[in-house]
């Protein structure tokens, strides 16, 4: 045995160098190195860290009492809050602002209207007093009247140059490094990775392919409706404004459902929105994975939970804790929060 185990040692390093000779290949790094023996270097090596591993561990395994077909290895994550950050406010509401304020010249009624009119005098606060009501008249007016390709550009322009305003940075830069470690590992143990968000589904799917790997048909999402028409001769989809569907809160499994038509066996979120996508997740039976990620550090990112406007976890934080379900504590679960370090 020591002989075999000494034969396959001596062949792994022949490979290595090998492959480093190779012209045009720089050697291996020391973080490079690390990566191919940790798949989640990002993460400290907490119980949070054990959980996740473990999980993928035995529903991988060929032979595990607990393996799951690669067919029915599905995980499901929240966007916002969960693989991006959403303080102070929520980045597809940052971009309908923007877009209230490039559309202006074109509703000068706008000025005596609220939520516009607060909007317009740079009063954010008083514009969102109105509440859920004020942000939907927000959101509709800035995402419909206009075809389906023309709302794509718009995102896709105002996503490659808007800039978080705290940290200056593009909003795409603003993703948790853990995450996109955790997406890439399950990818690799063969599961299918899909966002399911309340924030828009077109909207996401702008940029979720590039950002996060996931392709625009594995983003679920709340959506307008859409009114099929001849333009010129040519097909078009105009985006009305009219909701069509509320994929947050008991809308999550029911989305899943429609766009899926998977129980998922992992669900990842961090707010009470995601509350019934987790339960569904964990109801399913057999071994089923369910992580909350509660904001818990105020230096390196935001710390909030369940007095926050913005993403608040109460009623999860709760039913996480009773249930058992992992909840990664931001401050001492990770190594780095950003691509580039820290807000």
């Amino acid at each position: 045995m020591k002989q075999r185990e000494k034969f396959f040692e001596l062949s792994r390093r022949a490979m290595l160098s090998a492959f480093a000779a190779l012209p045009g290949l720089l050697p291996v790094s020391a973080s490079a190195q690390t990566a191919m023996t940790d798949p989640l270097p990002s993460w400290n090596d907490t119980a949070t860290k054990k959980a996740i591993v473990t999980f993928v561990e035995r529903v991988t395994q060929q032979g595990s009492p607990d393996f799951v077909p690669p067919a029915v290895r599905i995980a499901t994550f929240d966007n916002d809050g969960t693989l991006w950050a959403e303080q102070p406010i929520y980045f597809q509401l940052a971009f309908a602002l923007d877009r209230v304020k490039a559309l202006a010249p074109l509703h000068p009624e706008w000025r005596d209207k609220e939520p516009f009119a607060s909007l317009l005098k740079g009063d954010l606060k008083g514009a969102l007093a109105g509440g859920e009501a004020a942000i939907f008249e927000i959101v509709t007016v800035t995402h419909s009247g206009m075809t389906t390709v023309e709302f794509e550009k718009i995102v896709h322009d105002w996503i490659t140059t808007a800039k978080h305003p705290v940290t200056g940075r593009l909003y795409t830069e603003m993703v948790y490094q853990p995450m996109l470690e955790l997406l890439a590992y399950l990818r690799g143990n063969g599961f299918k990775t899909f966002v399911v968000s309340g924030g828009g589904i077109d909207f996401m799917r702008v940029f979720a392919e590039r950002v996060y790997g996931v392709p625009p048909e594995q983003v679920v999402g709340s959506s307008g409706k859409l009114n099929f028409e001849l333009r010129d001769g040519r097909p078009i989809l105009m985006k009305l404004p009219e909701l069509n569907f509320n994929d947050d809160k008991t809308g999550k499994p029911v989305g899943i459902q429609m766009h899926i038509g998977r129980q998922p066996i992992a669900a990842f979120g961090n707010s009470d929105g995601d509350l019934q996508m987790l339960e569904w997740a964990k109801g399913a039976g057999g071994v089923r994975f369910a992580l909350i990620v509660h904001h818990t550090d105020a230096e390196r990112e935001w710390a909030y939970d369940r007095a926050s406007s913005i993403g608040r976890l109460d009623k999860a934080l709760d039913v996480a804790k009773a249930e058992g379900w992992t909840v990664v504590d931001m401050k001492n679960d990770w190594k780095t929060i950003f691509p580039f370090g820290s807000k």
